[in-house]
């Protein structure tokens, strides 16, 4: 039986709204009744698939997250990456009502607070800064993904809004990597201008790279 989830196209705006809200219920309630083990599984997995990929392995300065609500967790990518003195940084929301981001970054010492998501991030007075353009690999969590490098997010618009300036061809830096569960990933997903397509995606099950 074909997913009834697996395509966000041919809809009015506010039927693509209502569709795109079902679909985020349906992709996280997958990915949140993986068990532990299957979800420690899928961090090894991904780290594995990632370890293949020559910008992941070139990158000196990386950012990821705190997995969240079922998130495939990047957590063994941070561990391994320490151990070859490379430097992680983490999203950080900028104060105030905006929502561009910050990344700081994350050392295994890193003493986190939650955010008003309830996200753990560091403390971006205390650890030092680094501009999104100075980021080699952007690795970020995904909410549901196709084939085409489109994505799905949370809808609050914070990574679009600090990766907007990726939509000029000239920005080659950072290389965006999508993470997420293979169970995440849908047939077709309709993309809107300010949506900021990815270089990769990486599951526990692959690589995806998406043609030009």
């Amino acid at each position: 039986m074909a997913d009834p989830f697996d395509s966000l196209t041919d809809h009015s705006p506010n039927e693509l709204a209502l569709a795109k809200g079902k679909l985020r219920l349906e992709l996280r309630a997958r990915r949140r009744a993986l068990n532990s083990t299957q979800q420690a599984q899928a961090s090894l997995f991904l780290l594995r698939h990632l370890m293949q990929l020559p910008q992941f392995m070139r990158a000196r300065h990386v950012a990821l997250y705190i997995a969240n609500d079922g998130e495939i967790d990047p957590a063994p990518i941070a561990e391994q990456l320490w151990k070859m003195e490379k430097h992680c940084y983490l999203p950080v929301l900028r104060p105030g009502k905006g929502k561009g981001m910050w990344f700081v970054e994350y050392t295994p010492d890193a003493l986190l607070t939650k955010n008003r998501f309830g996200i753990p991030e560091p403390d971006f007075r205390q650890q030092h800064k680094l501009p999104a353009t100075l980021l080699d690999v952007a690795l970020m969590p995904l909410v549901g993904f196709d084939r085409t490098g489109a994505r799905l997010g949370m809808g609050g618009g914070f990574y679009d809004t600090t990766f907007a300036f990726k939509q000029s061809k000239k920005a080659n830096k950072p290389y965006l990597i999508g993470l997420a569960h293979n169970c995440q990933q849908v047939d077709s997903l309709t993309t809107e201008s300010w949506d900021i397509p990815l270089f990769a995606i990486a599951t526990d099950q692959e690589v995806i790279l998406p043609k030009a």
